[in-house]
């Protein structure tokens, strides 16, 4: 009897405060495209996303075969900037916010696990509470999707050093 066993899925995961304008870009991100996926029947994807990311985080990337971060940038280039990263322990006191790069880390500390990454960063402007975001983040969200649907159609989305996109 073979059982099929499912690979691991490639994860995407936003973080932001959608209550902060701009800063919430990155939820608003992996909110749009779940319900892309679902809606075209793509298999292979798992959405999460989050205030801010957390030691506990480690585990979902270390259980996925890929991970994309997206979050909105205060500075950088506009619409957005797409490119890999590499885990990198951080000195900290705390482990109540953590940068992508040390999660990766503590994947590959705690799980051994190393699974390829980028950070999607969408250029924002203004992070007033209790505001809707700026037309102009709006517009690079937009850049930023459309960009991203592409990058997961294609069939060399998981090469080990794709080139750096700026949109």
């Amino acid at each position: 009897m073979d059982i099929e066993v499912p690979s691991p899925p490639l994860l995407i995961y936003g973080f932001g405060n959608p209550g902060r304008q701009d800063d919430g870009l990155g939820v608003m991100l992996v909110e749009q495209l779940e319900a892309w996926a679902i809606a075209e029947k793509i298999s292979g994807l798992a959405f999460d996303s989050n205030y801010q990311l957390n030691a506990e985080d480690a585990l979902a990337v270390a259980e996925s075969r890929a991970v994309v971060f997206v979050d909105a940038a205060k500075e950088g280039q506009a619409p957005f900037e797409f490119r890999p990263l590499k885990p990198q322990k951080e000195i900290s006191f705390s482990t109540h916010a953590m940068s992508p790069e040390s999660v990766l880390a503590l994947a590959a500390e705690l799980y051994d696990a190393t699974p390829p990454a980028w950070i999607l960063a969408i250029r924002g402007y203004k992070w007033e509470p209790n505001a809707p975001p700026t037309e102009q983040a709006r517009a690079n969200l937009v850049a930023a999707r459309d960009f991203l649907r592409q990058w997961l159609r294609s069939p060399i989305r998981l090469s080990p050093s794709p080139p750096r996109c700026e949109g």
